[in-house]
């Protein structure tokens, strides 16, 4: 940690130190010193503090993220405010591994950057002081968020956790989009060549992949018909699941029907889509790395020297496959089911996410860093956060718009951001997609193909961002575990080897014993509660 930081409060609390009174969860009421001004701390204007205030965060950052510290806007947010950040932000996978260690040891950094945790996580760490309270930092220091939960108070009930405090603030982009994060895409070069029409139907889909491994399209000898990341946000097969079963489902398996939590691993439409699925794996239409392979290797797979990869599931075509290999793929329209119905699945994704920020109890400058943070709540810098630096990736348009300056050729839009774009707390609402920045154009398409090709065929809502209290995230957190676990062995293990018909009625009483019946009971009395509150 920087020296400023640890020794700048030791002893008496020092002379101007400002004075915060706060509620950590269930151990009483906490006084949190704050020493911002011995920084020379602004309550308003720029920069925030006179002096150079050193401060350490935490959490993830997407794999092809270099140093935030070689970010423009991660410069320009230091000069602007004269707040320097030691930047420990690791890549997702890294940082789940590290986040329990570092939430335990005492050498905790001021605040967790794109958090990486959990509710359960939130409110664990939030009952023992580890996180502080904001509500009260937020209404004195942060006049952009402040002015956000005034306006939508969808928001702040969002981020409210069920003892009235809130422990993070959020990230917002509201576009219309996360809602159907997989989308199934085609080799239409390979369908031309094979004289087959864009499939319709899941049977004509099969019979699509079918011809590609039997009359091996690629002309490698490996063609690949099908590949996918069962798990994944945006990689699943949810959609193949609904027309193979009539079951929609999410990487959650948690969908809301007419008001009803559902768990869908333990509907029979899930078990008859599974079996359908291992005949297709035996007929060597799926990909049996499918089942092992992490987001590098399957990308990596749709960028092969040689095309081989007849279909996938992914957020766009080509982030996967390459800008220059795109062409080749079009997008899957919802296809007809079994059942003679088109089904979509809906996510669990928010557009309203808890988590972005949070500032634990050993930072000394909670006032600066929540005026930092509320920085980033400026729709400028919101935009700039989510998408990169103007100059770089922004241009003002003649109206004074934000708009996207194409990205290098050989470059995707998705790899782009990932490596000039921090995140963090922010808020692209959809008022702002109006009057301050418009959407990519990658992202204006996605959103009129969701109108027209998902929207229309949801089969499910998704479940809403409903703040469970401690007590009910404790009932869950290891049924919920356990019931993930056995459910991803399970599927991979059916789809490879077969034995559903046989060994369904002992998964379910599996299941049953480890309490799914409680967490699908706690789940709809949050969801009640919800609809009732909202």
């Amino acid at each position: 940690m920087a020296f400023s930081r640890k020794f700048a409060a030791l002893g008496t609390v020092l002379a101007g130190t400002l004075m915060f009174t706060g509620c950590s969860g269930g151990s009483g009421t906490t006084e949190i010193k704050d020493a911002s001004s011995d920084f020379g701390f602004q309550e308003t204007g720029f920069p925030i503090v006179s002096k150079t205030l050193d401060l350490t965060f935490s959490g993830t950052k997407s794999a092809l993220a270099p140093d935030y510290n070689t970010m423009t806007v991660v410069k320009e947010w230091e000069k602007a405010t004269n707040v320097h950040v030691n930047w420990e932000n690791l890549p997702e996978t890294v940082f789940k591994e590290k986040k329990n260690l570092i939430l335990a040891s005492g050498d905790l950094p001021d605040a967790f950057f794109n958090s990486g945790l959990t509710d359960a996580e939130i409110a664990t760490y939030s009952a023992s002081g580890t996180l502080i309270p904001l509500e009260g930092l937020i209404e004195k220091n942060a006049p952009n968020l402040s002015k956000l939960l005034s306006e939508r108070p969808d928001i702040k009930a969002a981020i409210t956790s069920s003892d009235g405090h809130i422990y993070s603030l959020p990230s917002i982009e509201e576009l219309g989009l996360v809602q159907f994060p997989n989308e199934l895409a085609i080799n239409t070069t390979w369908l031309k060549k094979l004289n087959i029409p864009m499939p319709k139907t899941i049977d004509e889909f099969h019979d699509a992949l079918l011809a590609f491994k039997t009359q091996d399209a690629s002309g490698t000898g490996k063609t690949i018909p099908l590949s996918f990341m069962p798990g994944s946000w945006c990689g699943d097969i949810v959609d193949l699941i609904a027309a193979l079963g009539g079951v929609p489902d999410n990487m959650d398996h948690r969908i809301v029907q007419d008001d009803k939590v559902i768990f869908t691993p333990t509907q029979d439409g899930y078990k008859k889509a599974i079996q359908t699925l291992h005949e297709w794996y035996k007929e060597g239409l799926i990909d049996p790395e499918s089942f092992s392979q992490d987001d590098k290797a399957y990308l990596a797979k749709g960028k092969a020297a040689t095309e081989n990869l007849g279909s996938f599931v992914w957020w766009e075509i080509p982030e996967m496959v390459g800008a220059d290999r795109a062409d080749s793929y079009s997008l899957v329209p919802a296809l007809e089911g079994v059942d003679g119905k088109r089904l979509v699945s809906q996510s669990n994704n928010q557009e309203i996410a808890r988590g972005a920020f949070a500032i634990t109890r050993t930072n000394k400058y909670p006032a600066a860093t929540m005026r930092w943070a509320d920085n980033l709540y400026d729709p400028i810098q919101s935009a700039q956060a989510n998408w990169g630096p103007i100059g770089e990736t922004l241009q003002k348009d003649a109206s004074g718009i934000l708009t996207q300056i194409p990205a290098p050729a050989g470059t995707s839009e998705g790899e782009r951001r990932q490596k000039v774009a921090p995140g963090g707390p922010k808020a692209n609402t959809a008022e702002n997609f109006k009057n301050v920045v418009a959407p990519e154009p990658r992202a204006a398409q996605r959103q009129k193909t969701v109108e027209e090709n998902y929207k229309p065929f949801a089969a499910n809502d998704g479940y809403p961002p409903v703040a469970l209290s401690t007590e009910e995230l404790q009932q869950i957190g290891t049924i919920e575990t356990d019931a993930a676990s056995l459910v991803k062995q399970n599927m991979a293990k059916w789809i490879v080897s077969g034995g559903i018909e046989q060994e369904w009625d002992g998964y379910i009483s599996q299941l049953k014993n480890i309490g799914v019946d409680k967490m699908i009971e706690v789940y709809q009395q949050g969801y009640d509660r919800y609809k009732t509150n909202s």
